[in-house]
């Protein structure tokens, strides 16, 4: 049994953050993780993966990325900035390779249940993040094919000569569809459920998408989807024709009212569609054998299909016995007791975002005895 007064649990970039400002705040805490690394899930992801806002609202608590990283920085980029921070002045203690299974009360802080023993603390921190548990469908039937979660793309190369259907119009559905057409891939459909708000990720004189978004974000609703309507149009112009109308609920309206984000792509992304090589169907609805059936009546015959579906938070084992998670299994409240959440909250240049909210966490922390 091991005692400490802040267990942080994920290290991803939002509890990488806690900790370190945890450190700074003069708490040496623990970070748990049940991957054998820090910030795995950034390492498995595809190889052209870049961030949709830039370097300078994209890192931790106080931690620039060093002198030469691009604007918007590479997966590897991130990978290597989470690496380098985490061992820092002797590093965080972490304890990885240990799954926590579920969290109870005590009289006087928590017990972690673990893979590798139980853990007591004071406090606990949980960081485990959006995209923690990859999601795919219950879609009608078994399909003949291959079929994989985008969380297992890594690189066009295996699917050249192959016709391949995306499905989801999320940030990395379309820019795992440019990947692949561009990358030799036979044919490539683009399955949309729901119109997506697309967002360029390079804006007005150069400048990264989240220098408005995040500005808009604190605005009303209504009057940052008017701007982020004509921003659009002056990307990409109207779409519709293509199979991308404009949705008639704004991308602000809807990331306040869902939690849901903005496609954030680059303009050649949606050149890809424009110019046919990517072509834009209806959502899936069920298999049989080798094909595909799609919500506007069309069929497809895909080699292969990569579900761009997202993720859930994986969190009602280990703290769905608490009440402290709402209907759709994400936090429904901030804290109980010694017990937070932290970067669950969906915003404009996310990493950053969490890197200013742990320092607050931090002191609240500090604070309770």
């Amino acid at each position: 049994m091991s005692d400490f007064r802040a267990v942080v649990v994920g290290a991803g970039p939002a509890g990488i953050s806690a900790a370190l400002s945890l450190q700074d705040h003069g708490i040496q805490p623990l970070l748990i993780d049940r991957a054998g690394k820090v910030a795995v899930s950034w390492r498995n992801r595809y190889d052209r993966l870049r961030l949709n806002t830039g370097r300078q609202f994209s890192h931790l608590p106080g931690r620039p990325y060093p002198k030469g990283t691009p604007l918007y920085p590479t997966r590897d980029d991130v990978v290597d900035h989470l690496e380098r921070y985490v061992h820092e002045d002797g590093g965080i203690e972490m304890q990885l390779d240990t799954d926590v299974v579920r969290i109870d009360r005590r009289s006087d802080g928590w017990r972690l249940v673990t893979s590798s023993g139980d853990i007591d603390a004071d406090q606990v921190v949980i960081a485990t993040g959006h995209q923690h548990t990859p999601v795919i469908p219950g879609w009608k039937g078994h399909f003949s094919g291959e079929l994989l979660h985008s969380s297992e793309y890594r690189n066009p190369a295996p699917y050249q000569g192959k016709k391949v259907l995306v499905a989801g119009s999320g940030s990395s559905g379309m820019e795992i569809a440019h990947d692949l057409a561009t990358g030799g891939a036979a044919t490539v459909w683009l399955s949309v459920r729901t119109p997506p708000n697309i967002m360029v990720r390079r804006g007005p004189a150069g400048l990264p998408v989240d220098v408005m978004s995040i500005p808009l974000f604190r605005l009303s609703p209504a009057l940052s989807d008017r701007v982020a309507a004509a921003a659009r149009r002056r990307a990409f112009g109207d779409l519709a024709e293509f199979g991308l109308p404009v949705p008639q609920e704004g991308p602000f309206t809807r990331a306040h009212r869902t939690h849901a984000t903005p496609t954030v792509v680059d303009r050649e992304v949606i050149d890809v569609v424009r110019d046919g090589s990517v072509t834009v169907v209806g959502a899936v609805i069920a298999f049989e054998g080798d094909t595909v059936f799609l919500a506007d009546s069309s069929i497809v015959d895909p080699d292969v299909v990569i579900a761009a579906t997202g993720y859930g938070q994986g969190l009602s084992g280990m703290v769905g016995h608490l009440g402290v998670l709402g209907p759709d299994g994400t936090p429904s409240a901030s804290s109980a007791d010694g017990l937070y959440f932290h970067g669950f909250e969906p915003r404009p240049a996310l990493i950053g975002h969490v890197a200013r909210t742990s320092r607050p966490l931090a002191r609240r922390i500090a604070a309770r005895r």
